[in-house]
């Protein structure tokens, strides 16, 4: 039968030998899979953000060659007009 001092001595060496497995409260890799669903999340939002810039712009520009279509804007301003909303996706 074990000691007292032999059980805890044992235990000891079973508890130290384990540690290292966890990295001893280090990162380990438990941190990129919190890391890669915020970067999912994150690439979501950028990517409906865009597109609905892409709509806008698109909507815009339905309103400006209707309006060049129906004779209320001229070629000279219908293009300085395009070219705003062209200037204004590029930034």
């Amino acid at each position: 039968m074990l000691s007292t001092s032999a059980l805890l001595a044992a235990t000891t060496a079973h508890t130290v030998a384990h540690a290292g497995h966890w990295g001893h409260g280090g990162f380990g890799w438990w941190f990129i899979f919190p890391l890669f669903w915020i970067a999912l999340i994150v690439l979501f939002i950028v990517g409906r953000r865009r597109g609905q810039r892409t709509e806008h712009r698109q909507a815009a520009e339905g309103v400006l060659r209707e309006r060049y279509a129906r004779g209320e804007i001229d070629e000279t301003e219908f293009r300085q007009r395009l070219e705003v909303l062209h200037a204004a996706q590029r930034r």
